[in-house]
């Protein structure tokens, strides 16, 4: 039976612990990395991700498209980390100018990275996939006085609340210490 879970919470709050944490002892794990490598510090990141991670987990590296990747895994459990950095690269995959964007090209934008998570969520459930996603809260900051702070915030908060919605269980991360919300 499908399982979707949420794990949510600020930046170094231990959620990618934890959510690696709940499928350790699975062998059958696909892990979905998000990152796209661009600068040294980057690539340090994931290697840090890669070495906590049990070792006969496969892994695919990509932001796009991922209902395709869950028909084809034979996998049974799923690892997504993380969904802001997948919202983060499909912004930029479509423009690279925010200032200057309409509010009918913001709406446009958020349907097509929406209609990626529901997508995923849609194959996990059509064929019978545990999925564990990472995401982090962005609601506890400020308003960023940057217009791409502004529209990305908005779109990550309007898709952590549908996965939150369409999640089974769902975990707030402090300091290391799991909440469940869900």
């Amino acid at each position: 039976m499908s399982k979707i879970v949420l794990v949510t919470g600020g930046t170094r709050s231990g959620k990618s612990t934890f959510g690696e944490e709940m499928l350790k002892e699975r062998e059958d794990v696909l892990y979905i990395a998000t990152a796209v490598i661009t600068d040294e510090e980057m690539r340090e990141r994931v290697a840090i991700h890669q070495s906590r991670r049990n070792k006969s987990w496969k892994t695919f590296e990509g932001y796009k498209n991922l209902k395709d990747v869950v028909k084809e895994t034979e996998c049974s459990s799923i690892m997504l980390e993380c969904a802001t950095t997948m919202i983060t690269n499909l912004m930029f995959d479509r423009y690279t100018d925010f200032d200057n964007l309409s509010k009918e090209e913001i709406n446009v934008l958020e349907k097509s990275i929406s209609k990626q998570f529901i997508d995923l969520i849609n194959a996990c459930r059509e064929f019978d996939k545990e999925l564990v996603i990472i995401t982090n809260e962005v609601g506890f900051g400020l308003i960023s006085e940057y217009k791409l702070g502004r529209i990305f915030t908005d779109i990550a908060g309007r898709i952590n609340q549908f996965l939150g919605r369409a999640s089974d269980e769902a975990y707030l991360v402090v300091s290391g210490l799991p909440l469940k919300l869900k």
